[in-house]
């Protein structure tokens, strides 16, 4: 089935033709899936992927629903573990899923939460007036996704019981105890056939997901404990009393921003069962960090909510900066972009019947909760800026200061335009470029070094492979405005050869080349290089990006021969393992730099597609990335030095 079939058009039964290169397409090749079958059968519809994204997703579900429970305002404490062999435990203490049995299918409430999907207490029925999971789907898919999966229910002063496996129920509810008070323990090992990537849990991954969701929900005490090694038990517990204020002073300390007013503005209004909260923070840095959520969901995407506060704010601003003299020209006003550069903000809404895109809840559509925004900004901003006129001040010293940069980046623009062909079509000199102009089947190689770029202008084939040599270490834009990138003859043959044009000018739609290929030499200078574009693309041309069009080229680390017989290995487990079949006196060669390759070792290494190797750079997390960034590539020396002693176990093949 297409996967763009919305999920909530997935109802029990789910009807795909089987075999599409049949000649005849009759009765006989319809497939009915019953129940959670369909789960099975197509888990990327429901949880994304069935690789480390979509296991760690198994996870999430079942915490949301426990989250659920805590702003629904009865659970206070959730504890998740990690067991040996990646088991998954969850408990909190909540009012416990319902054990009575369900009129309409004759089962026990929690069976038909665990077992069927779109079955829920939220859709209606008064369980939940705010919930994040809003399709249903969660707690059944888990099962669905299962080898097995335990559930515990205390209810009542009574303890129940369940269990299944591979979705087949194994054990009927049975009472197996009493307690005290109430709650919920689900504990499910996923299915290595279903996840045949990988089963392991990353603690990280779980670690900034609960941290998240204690910031958001103030008060909520979040347990986590790695008990897979009995040597080396690591537990940690989040409890944030000041909520997303504590959340906005976490994101700017762990980045290592100065940060330039000392409180942080938290501004909250309520309106029926509808609540909005922002937090924000003003540094020094040039980047703005905003990130949002409605019913603790991640709104990765935005929607009514993000945009509302990014438009109110801007206006408040400019608004206050008028009254106050603090504009010279009556004709002008701050940007957006001028007015959120250096700021960091948490924008969090809880609303019921939210209605997202789909189960991944990227972007938030409901216009009421945007206009409940407005109201707060209206309400709250503007009276908390004239009441605190030094943090007003400082941040529209900020804010200008950007603006008078955002006017000298246009004239550098424009000067850059006369100086280096962006505007009209000549190439940069050094670019070799390829014979098709269809992006969709052409790609473009950024190559470190003259030498290595005069290799590979003569390994390629020139029908759909273009080349760019660079020589140098090009401008870190983390520590640079925009005026600074146009004057960079470094850069600029890039943005010239893209043709997409960078910041706001950018368009998708006129790249020259489908693929955008890094292309360096595998040591740390390599590596730096490779950082800076990674950096650079992400700050100014993030769509390149996320839309998948920018990779890493791998060349190989050794050539290993012996006699006629030659292999390339790419990792030094792969050498060895050449080695063993040439035999133990085999020529090694250890490459250095991609210059030491003749053109056609490059070609057939590193840019035949028939045999090459490459990395999609993926943005999962623009979050995520946006700090990794800062952190790495901004010009506080502390959180870097953490950031390295944190991650250096993890690097391999690295020549210093």
């Amino acid at each position: 089935m297409s996967t763009e079939m919305e999920l909530d058009q997935v109802t029990e039964n789910e009807i795909t033709r089987v075999d599409e290169s049949a000649d005849a397409y009759d009765e006989s090749q319809i497939q009915v899936l019953e129940g959670l079958e369909a789960v099975r059968k197509r888990p990327g519809m429901y949880i994304g992927s069935t690789g480390p994204r979509g296991l760690h997703h198994l996870v999430y579900e079942i915490v949301d629903n426990s989250i659920d429970e805590a702003l629904a305002g009865f659970c206070t404490h959730i504890e998740v573990e990690i067991l040996p062999d990646n088991v998954i435990s969850v408990r909190d203490n909540g009012r416990g899923i319902p054990v009575g049995i369900n009129e309409k299918l004759g089962l026990p409430a929690v069976t038909v939460v665990l077992t069927v999907l779109h079955a829920g207490g939220k859709f209606g029925g008064g369980g939940y007036k705010v919930a994040g999971g809003l399709h249903g789907v969660g707690s059944s898919v888990v099962n669905a996704l299962s080898e097995w999966l335990e559930v515990e229910i205390s209810r009542e002063g009574k303890v129940y019981a369940q269990r299944f496996q591979r979705v087949v129920t194994v054990s009927d509810l049975t009472v197996i105890g009493s307690s005290d008070h109430d709650g919920t323990l689900i504990r499910f090992k996923a299915d290595p056939t279903i996840f045949t990537e990988t089963t392991e849990y990353e603690l990280e991954v779980l670690q900034k997901r609960l941290r998240e969701q204690a910031f958001l929900n103030a008060g909520l005490r979040i347990s986590l404990a790695d008990r897979r090694d009995p040597e080396n038990i690591i537990e940690q517990t989040y409890c944030y009393e000041g909520g997303i204020s504590s959340f906005v002073e976490y994101m700017n300390k762990t980045r290592g921003y100065q940060v330039l007013h000392e409180n942080v503005v938290h501004l909250a209004i309520a309106d029926g069962d509808s609540i909005a909260e922002v937090a924000f923070q003003y540094n020094d840095s040039y980047n703005e960090n905003i990130i949002s959520f409605a019913n603790n969901m991640h709104t990765i995407d935005g929607g009514t909510h993000e945009n509302a506060f990014k438009t109110g704010v801007t206006r408040i601003f400019n608004d206050y900066a008028r009254r106050h003299g603090l504009l010279k020209d009556a004709d002008s006003n701050l940007k957006g972009d001028d007015v959120r550069e250096g700021m960091t903000a948490v924008i969090s809404v809880k609303l019921t019947d939210a209605q997202f895109e789909s189960q991944t809840k990227a972007k938030l559509g409901n216009t009421a909760i945007g206009t409940l925004v407005n109201t707060l900004l209206n309400e709250k901003l503007a009276p908390y800026l004239e009441e605190n006129p030094p943090v007003a001040k400082a941040i529209l010293e900020k804010s200008i200061n950007a603006a008078r940069v955002r006017e000298a980046a246009q004239r550098a623009r424009e000067l850059a335009r006369k100086k280096s062909g962006l505007a009209n079509t000549r190439m940069p000199e050094k670019l070799a470029d390829c014979i098709w102009s269809d992006a969709d089947r052409t790609e473009l190689y950024i190559v470190e070094g003259d030498s290595a770029g005069g290799s590979a202008i003569q390994g390629r084939d020139r029908n759909f492979q273009a080349i760019l040599p660079l020589w140098g270490k090009m401008l870190n834009v983390e520590k640079a405005r925009l005026d600074k990138v146009y004057g960079n003859e470094k850069l600029i043959p890039i943005v010239v050869a893209l043709g997409c044009g960078i910041g706001d000018e950018f368009d998708l739609s006129k790249l020259r080349y489908g693929k955008v290929i890094i292309m360096a030499d595998a040591d740390v200078d390599g590596a730096h290089i490779r950082t800076l574009l990674l950096t650079f693309f992400f700050r100014y041309m993030r769509p390149l990006v996320e839309e998948g069009h920018v990779y890493i080229a791998q060349p190989p680390l050794f050539k290993v021969s012996k006699g006629k017989q030659l292999r390339y290995a790419f990792s030094d487990e792969e050498r060895d393992k050449y080695i063993a079949e040439l035999g133990g006196n085999a020529d090694i060669q250890r490459y250095k730099g991609l210059g030491e390759m003749d053109p056609e070792q490059l070609w057939e290494t590193t840019m035949d597609p028939a045999f090459r190797t490459m990395l999609q750079v993926e943005l999962e997390d623009a979050a995520a990335a946006d700090e990794a960034f800062t952190i790495l590539m901004g010009d506080k020396v502390e959180p870097r030095k953490e950031f390295i002693e944190k991650n250096a176990r993890y690097v391999d093949n690295l020549d210093i």
